[in-house]
C-alpha cells in the first residue's frame, strides 16, 4: 500500500462521525461499488416481483383463465429466479473485495500510524490494547459491512419495488406504506442510542482485559519466581468478570431490541393483511383476491427486511464503536513529526549538545538540565551515574525518541530538530541491555530490514560478534528458529546476535545501553570483545552500570540529577577523587555504599 493511500485512509476516518467514515472508505472504490449495487438490484428483482406473479396466477385461477397464461408467468418467474445466481456471485465478488480491501487498508494504516506515533504514546498505551484495535476492531467493521449491507439494500430494493408495483396496481393503498418506514426509523433511533453506550462500555472492558492478559504473559517469569500464580489468576479473573458483566448487559439490551423489532413489524404486517381483506370484502377499494395476496406479501417482505435491519442494530453499533476505537489511534496527535524535514544521505558522526534540557510530561523537575557536550566523530563517550541521573534519557534524546524541552542537539553541525529522524536512524545502531528478537530464524533477526545483505556479510558480522561458533552448532545453523523474543537462546547469545545485527548495518553512531550488565562473566567477556570490534571508528555513546567495562572510553561523563558533574578519562577522574572515584571505590568494595 502506497504512502499516499495510507494517508488517504487516515484522513477519511473521523471518530465523531463513524458512519460517514465507513461510507468514505467504501467510496474509495466507486467502480466496484457501482457494479456491486447494479448486480444486487438485478438479483433482488425476484424478491419484489414474485408477489406480482403470485397475484396474477391467483386471479387467473379465480377468473377461470387459461393454463397458457399460467405457464407464461411461470417462465418469466423462472428466468428472474435463475439470474439471481450469477448476479449474486458478481455482487459478492465486487462488494466483499471492497470490504476485505478496506479492512486491509485500515490495518495497514494503523500499522503505519503506530510507527509515526511518539515513543511517549507507546509508553502510555498497552501493546495488547493496540493489538485488539488492529485485529478485533477491524474485524468488527468487516463483519458489520458483511452482515448489515445485504439486508439494508434488500429492504431498499423491496420498498422501491413494492411502492412501484402498488402504485401501478393498487394506488389507493400507497398511504398505508407510510406507516412502515417512520415506525422503523423511530424504533431504530430509540434503540440505537443505548446500544451505542453499552457497546462502548463493552469495548473498554475488552481492551482492559486484553491489557491484563498481555501483562500476565510478560510477567510469567516474575510470577513463577515469587509464587504469585494465584495473584495473576485473580487479576485476569477480575478483568474477565468485567467483560462478562458488560457483555451480559449488552446481550440483554440486544435481546430487547430483537423482540421489540419483531413484535412491532409483525403487528404492522398483520394489520396490512386485515386492512387489505377488509377493503376487498367491503368494496371500499376494488381489490381482487390476488391483489390482497400481493399487498400482504409486500408487507411481509417489508416487515421481514426491516425486522432484520432492526435486529442487526447491535452489529451496526459494534461496528461503529470499533470505528471510533480505530480513530483513537489514527487521529491521535502525538506524532513524531518527520514530514517535510530535511533528508540526509550520509552521517559523519559529530554530536553536540547545547544547553539541552528535558522534562517529562507531569514531572516537577527536569530529567536532563542544561547539558552541554561535544562528541567528535569516532569518539567513545561513556555516561555513568546513580539511578535516575538521566543517562538513558540522554540516549533517548540523541535517538530523537524524546525532544529537548530547551536547547539543541546538533548532528554534523545541523540541528536534529530540522532533520528527518527516520533517515538519521538508518545510520544509528542500538544495543540495549535486553536484546529484542522476534519469532523467526537467526538469519532473519540479523538481516532484519536489510534486503540486500549477502551471506558473506552476515557471516562476517557473526564472526566479528563472536557468534559464529554457537550459530553453526545450532540444529539448522542460522536457519534455526530463535523462538518468541529469542527464548531458545541464552542472554549472551542474544546479545552477540544483536551486535551482529549492528555490525552488518555498519552504523556511524552506536548507542550501548548497559549492554553487558545482565550477563555472566564468561558471556560478558565474549560480548565485550565483540563490542570492542563494533566500536572501532564509530561515534559511540555508552551507558554503563559496571564501571569496569568503560575504562578504555575516550571520555567518561558523570551525571547526577540530570547534570554533568565530572568528565575525563578513567585515570584522570580517579586522580580527581571526585564523584566517579567514589562510585568506582564503591563497586570495587573498598568503601561501603552506606559511607557515601
Amino acid at each position: 500500500m502506497t504512502e499516499k493511500a495510507l494517508t488517504g485512509t487516515i484522513r477519511v476516518v473521523e471518530g465523531t462521525k463513524p458512519a460517514r467514515s465507513v461510507m468514505r472508505l467504501l467510496m474509495r472504490h466507486p467502480w466496484r461499488i457501482s457494479i456491486a449495487l447494479l448486480a444486487f438490484a438485478l438479483k433482488e428483482v425476484p424478491l419484489w416481483f414474485l408477489p406480482v406473479v403470485t397475484a396474477e396466477i391467483i386471479d387467473i385461477v379465480a377468473t377461470d383463465g387459461s393454463v397458457r397464461d399460467v405457464l407464461l408467468w411461470f417462465a418469466l418467474a423462472a428466468v428472474l429466479v435463475l439470474q439471481n445466481y450469477p448476479n449474486h456471485l458478481l455482487y459478492t465478488r465486487q462488494f466483499m473485495s471492497v470490504v476485505r480491501t478496506t479492512g486491509a487498508d485500515l490495518r495497514n494504516a494503523l500499522a503505519s500510524h503506530l510507527q509515526s506515533l511518539s515513543i511517549g504514546y507507546h509508553s502510555r498505551v498497552s501493546s495488547s490494547i493496540v493489538q485488539t484495535k488492529v485485529v478485533r476492531d477491524v474485524e468488527n467493521i468487516e463483519l458489520m459491512l458483511q452482515q448489515l449491507t445485504q439486508p439494508l439494500l434488500s429492504s431498499i430494493m423491496v420498498l422501491g419495488g413494492a411502492v412501484g408495483m402498488t402504485a401501478i396496481m393498487v394506488p389507493e393503498f400507497l398511504p398505508v406504506y407510510a406507516l412502515v418506514v417512520p415506525t422503523a426509523l423511530a424504533l431504530r433511533w430509540a434503540l440505537s442510542r443505548p446500544s451505542r453506550a453499552r457497546n462502548e462500555v463493552f469495548r473498554r472492558e475488552v481492551e482492559g482485559f486484553a491489557a491484563r492478559v498481555g501483562e500476565m504473559a510478560s510477567l510469567i517469569p516474575v510470577t513463577r519466581a515469587h509464587g504469585l500464580e494465584s495473584t495473576a489468576i485473580s487479576r485476569v479473573a477480575d478483568g474477565a468478570d468485567g467483560v462478562r458483566r458488560a457483555g451480559f448487559r449488552l446481550d440483554m439490551l440486544n435481546g430487547r431490541v430483537a423482540s421489540v423489532s419483531w413484535v412491532a413489524m409483525q403487528i404492522l404486517g398483520l394489520g396490512c393483511l386485515v386492512l387489505a381483506a377488509t377493503f376487498s370484502l367491503t368494496g371500499f377499494v376494488p381489490i381482487t383476491p390476488g391483489e390482497v395476496v400481493l399487498l400482504a406479501a409486500y408487507f411481509a417482505l417489508l416487515t421481514q427486511g426491516l425486522t432484520s435491519l432492526l435486529i442487526l442494530i447491535p452489529v451496526g453499533a459494534r461496528g461503529m464503536e470499533s470505528m471510533r476505537s480505530i480513530s483513537e489511534v489514527l487521529q491521535d496527535p502525538d506524532l513524531e513529526q518527520n514530514a517535510g524535514r530535511a533528508a540526509i544521505t550520509s552521517v559523519v558522526g559529530d554530536l553536540e549538545l547545547e544547553y539541552v534540557s528535558h522534562r517529562f510530561d507531569g514531572s516537577d523537575s527536569d530529567a536532563i538540565r542544561d547539558v552541554s557536550l561535544n562528541v567528535r566523530a569516532g569518539e567513545t563517550v561513556a555516561f555513568v551515574g546513580s539511578s535516575g541521573s538521566g543517562k538513558s534519557t540522554l540516549l533517548n534524546l540523541v535517538l530523537g525518541f524524546v525532544r529537548p524541552t530547551s536547547g539543541r542537539i546538533l548532528l554534523d553541525g545541523v540541528d536534529m530538530q530540522t532533520l528527518d529522524l527516520r533517515l538519521v536512524r538508518q545510520h544509528v545502531s542500538v544495543v540495549p541491555q535486553e536484546s529484542v528478537m522476534f519469532e523467526g530464524t537467526i538469519r532473519d533477526n540479523i538481516a532484519y530490514g536489510l534486503e540486500t545483505a549477502t551471506d558473506e556479510q552476515l557471516r562476517t558480522a557473526l564472526r566479528d560478534a563472536n557468534a559464529i561458533e554457537f550459530v553453526d552448532a545450532q540444529p539448522h545453523g542460522w536457519d534455526t528458529i530463535v523462538g518468541e523474543r529469542g527464548a531458545r537462546l541464552s542472554g549472551g547469545q542474544r546479545q552477540r546476535l544483536a551486535i551482529a545485527r549492528a555490525l552488518v548495518r555498519d552504523p556511524r553512531i552506536l548507542l550501548l545501553d548497559e549492554a553487558t550488565s545482565a550477563l555472566d562473566p564468561e558471556s560478558e567477556a565474549l560480548v565485550k570483545d565483540a563490542l570492542t570490534r563494533l566500536m572501532q571508528g564509530r561515534t559511540t555513546l555508552v551507558v554503563a552500570h559496571r564501571l569496569s567495562t568503560i575504562r578504555k572510553a575516550d571520555r567518561i561523563v558523570v551525571l547526577e540529577h540530570g547534570q554533568i558533574v565530572e568528565q575525563g578519562t578513567h585515570d584522570a577522574l580517579l586522580a580527581a577523587a571526585g564523584r566517579y572515584a567514589h562510585l568506582h571505590a564503591t563497586q570495587a568494595g573498598t568503601i561501603r555504599p552506606d559511607d557515601e
